[in-house]
This record gives structure tokens, sequence and C-alpha cells, in this order.
């Protein structure tokens, strides 16, 4: 015959003692904060570009390995490229210095996640004709780059995501 299963109240519970069950978003915040252990992650907070010229710009380094990403950055006349160029080496210097024995050399690591958005925005009046004005918006955005090893299946390619 088929067992009768029988669930137990919630004071039955702690009267006999049971263990509590971790609760699911806490467990998983565990799994994010396990998944975040061996990965770097830099912040660029109000740079004074519009996201849409930022994102011109990081969507060249997108997925590549990270010293061809540098030069990349070093070879772009746009005005973002340098800030996000200094980003990228802070990113390394935080790798280098989260995982004391590993050196980010050629072909270990890629970029595997860069993200702008928008930012505040100064509001700022221009005079226009018949005693109207203009609202000109000057845009900041914000900058967020990730680091990684890469994986041992990708093999040398330079483009890895």
């Amino acid at each position: 015959m088929a067992e009768q299963v029988v669930s137990l109240t919630r004071k039955e519970k702690i009267a006999a003692g049971l263990p509590k069950l971790p609760k699911r978003k806490k467990a998983y915040a565990e799994k994010l904060r396990d998944e975040r252990a061996d990965r770097v992650q830099v912040e660029l907070r109000n740079l004074r570009s519009s996201a849409r010229k930022a994102r011109l710009v990081v969507d060249q380094i997108r997925g590549r390995e990270v010293f061809h990403a540098l030069n990349v950055l070093k070879l772009l006349s746009r005005r973002v490229a340098p800030a996000v160029e200094k980003l990228l080496r802070s990113a390394i210097a935080s790798f280098e210095e989260k995982f004391e024995g590993e050196k980010v050399d050629i072909g270990t690591h890629y970029v595997k996640l860069v993200s702008v958005d928008g930012g505040r925005m100064l509001k700022r009046i221009s005079p226009a004709p018949q005693g109207r004005a203009y609202v000109i918006r000057k845009r900041y955005c914000h900058v967020t780059l990730q680091i990684d090893r890469i994986p041992e299946s990708a093999g040398s390619e330079t483009q890895v995501g």
C-alpha cells in the first residue's frame, strides 16, 4: 500500500527542532555571490558624454581579449576612448590585486561584459527667437566593465563571446 506523507505545520517543525531551509532569495543571492567571486567588475560613474556616443566605443571591445581591447582603444579617435582605456587598466589592476598569484597576460583574460547606462543630465537654457528658450541637455553616462578568464574550450580566438 502507498504510504501517506505527513506534512508538519510550522509550529510542529519548530518543536521538533528541524533546521530551516534557506529561503529562495537567500540561496539565489549566495549563488550570484559565488559566480562573482572569480570575476572583477569596475565602474566609471558620471562620464561627460552621452550614453549613445560611449556605446560606439564600448561595442568595439566587448568580448575581446584584454590586450587586444587596449590596442583598439588606443587607436580610436573618439573622446570617450581614453576614459574607457583607463577603466580597462583599472580592471586589470583590480584583477591582479584580487587574485594575488595570477597575472593578466596576453591570451588569458577577456572583456566579459561592458555596458553603458545613462547618467544625470544637466539642463541649461539658451535664448531663442521671440523671447523663447531652448533647453540644452548636457548628458552623462555610467560605464560598467567586467573581465574574466578565457574558458579553456574557447582556444586562442580574440573574439570570445
